[in-house]
């Protein structure tokens, strides 16, 4: 059986190659044999995520031709990759990529720094912002002056509250998209909507396309239960998605599922158009895949000039293909557990039927909670509070990184709470480990890959301002100096206790 889930073509790897080779800042000629060169862009676009880990290679003689290089020179470049860890091959199987064997995998996702670190630790590893008070307060109180018929029942609903399930559906109307309560199911945040939907689609073994890079503990999530994940590269700068691509993975894996992030996504930041949401919905109805669309960064445009595309769920208006999660989490507080469903009135029903065998249901305060912000309208204050937070942060992270390290490259986001840094050539994986000894906690680019992919990057989340986002980039810029030295053992600073 291949070991490959997807593949690159001979054009495209050339293009990818000599795309690489004419960027700005890449290295000058080199006085080093063919193969020594095609080997090396081969190893950094995986490194980079650019070609994904468990990706077929073409045959030499057909990339030798789209190269015009020699099939000797090609024969060498794959036989080096192989003595390195980078590519894998069998008799009749082909080749594909690989990392080498104890390389930083993301085996991890990203959990929270404890308490008590805070003092002396600068946390850039969780992408969550303090409560946007005093509309938390409130939401309570409102919550717990609404309680007490419910408290009169015996709390369980798995389908989640009437009312929050028609509050949610009238909020899905009022954007253009039609939707009953029937389809709306209320989850414990999004990690638990997105759980009941693999263990209903994807038992162990189905494939899953998620987009390379992708949010880490959805990826790990998925590695827990089991499946195979089928990495999907995105676009040329990573910017944006590439559907020839997409339509390509989905055309010959046909994966059950599909984890897209559209909205500001996690890590990049990227905000995918109208005319890719529409092919992204047509590929997946070809291809017979479920196509999950991750809505939790959709409120947080950070442009207030920003026209937002439509919602992914509006290009399947017969609701077969597309899932749609949404959360509280982001827009309002990562403490406020409450994220929602909406699909077709069949898969909300089987949903909730197989919930009777994990959680039951979600908490009855937390749902009246969120009701009472979006009937009151305190939602839309609580989400503008936590854009201008967002918009400061994102504004005084990036001057101070500019400042700091000029060699890092990046896109700054029109939205979302993430952003995605290339590290003027690091290891990512280095950075992060020396990072905690200088007391920032920075999460590695690995973490975002399949499988060791993404060496060469961090995510830094807009969830520091003014002097601690100074400190946080003059912290960086002192892990990047021992990094880069070599020095980044023992001899590191300790790190020194910062209160913002």
């Amino acid at each position: 059986m291949a070991q490959w889930t997807s593949a690159v073509g001979a054009a495209q790897l050339a293009r990818l190659i000599t795309s690489q080779q004419e960027r700005p800042g890449a290295a000058g000629p080199r006085k080093s044999p063919a193969y020594r060169t095609l080997a090396d862009g081969i190893r950094l676009l995986v490194l980079e995520g650019r070609v994904p880990v468990a990706a077929r290679l073409p045959a030499e003689r057909e990339l030798a031709v789209a190269l015009s290089l020699s099939r000797t020179t090609v024969a060498a470049a794959y036989e080096a990759l192989r003595g390195e860890g980078f590519l894998e091959s069998r008799r009749g199987a082909g080749s594909w990529t690989s990392v080498p064997a104890g390389s930083p995998l993301p085996a991890r996702g990203l959990e929270p720094l404890p308490p008590e670190s805070l003092g002396s630790m600068i946390d850039l590893g969780c992408a969550a912002l303090p409560a946007p008070e005093p509309w938390l307060t409130k939401a309570v109180q409102g919550a717990l002056e609404e309680l007490p018929p419910y408290a009169h029942t015996h709390g369980d609903y798995p389908a989640g509250l009437p009312a929050l399930r028609r509050m949610l559906a009238d909020r899905y109307t009022d954007r253009g998209i039609p939707t009953m309560p029937e389809q709306i199911m209320v989850t414990t945040g999004a990690m638990g909507a997105i759980d009941a939907i693999c263990s209903l689609f994807a038992g162990r073994g189905e494939r899953i396309a998620v987009e390379s890079p992708s949010y880490a503990n959805i990826l790990q999530l998925m590695r827990a239960a089991g499946v195979r994940l089928v990495p999907v590269a995105m676009a040329e700068g990573l910017t944006g998605w590439d559907m020839d691509v997409w339509r390509q993975v989905l055309r010959d894996s046909a994966p059950r599922l599909a984890y897209v992030v559209a909205d500001f996504h996690n890590p990049t930041g990227a905000l995918a158009s109208d005319e890719q949401r529409r092919a992204m919905v047509e590929a997946a109805r070809s291809a017979g895949t479920v196509l999950i669309a991750d809505e939790t960064m959709a409120e947080l445009q950070l442009d207030p000039d920003l026209e937002m595309p439509r919602a992914v769920c509006s290009f399947d208006p017969a609701g077969s293909t597309v899932i749609t999660v949404g959360s509280a989490s982001k827009a309002f507080w990562a403490g406020m557990r409450i994220g929602w469903v909406r699909a077709a009135p069949d898969v909300i029903r089987s949903l909730v039927a197989a919930r009777a065998y994990a959680d039951l249901g979600t908490p009855v305060l937390e749902q009246l909670a969120v009701n009472w912000l979006m009937r009151t309208g305190g939602w839309e204050e609580a989400v503008g509070i936590r854009r201008d937070q967002a918009r400061d942060n994102r504004d005084a992270l990036v001057e101070a990184v500019r400042r700091e390290l000029p060699e890092w490259e990046f896109t700054v986001p029109l939205g979302g709470l993430t952003l995605w840094a290339r590290a003027g050539g690091l290891s990512g994986s280095r950075l992060a480990e020396v990072g905690e000894r200088v007391g920032v906690r920075v999460p590695s680019g690995p973490r975002f890959g399949v499988d060791g992919a993404f060496e060469g990057y961090v995510r830094l989340p807009f969830t520091v301002g003014g002097p601690v986002a100074d400190e946080a980039a003059a912290r960086l810029a002192a892990a990047a100096r021992l990094v880069g030295t070599g020095a980044g053992g023992s001899g590191a600073e300790p790190p020194r206790t910062f209160v913002a």
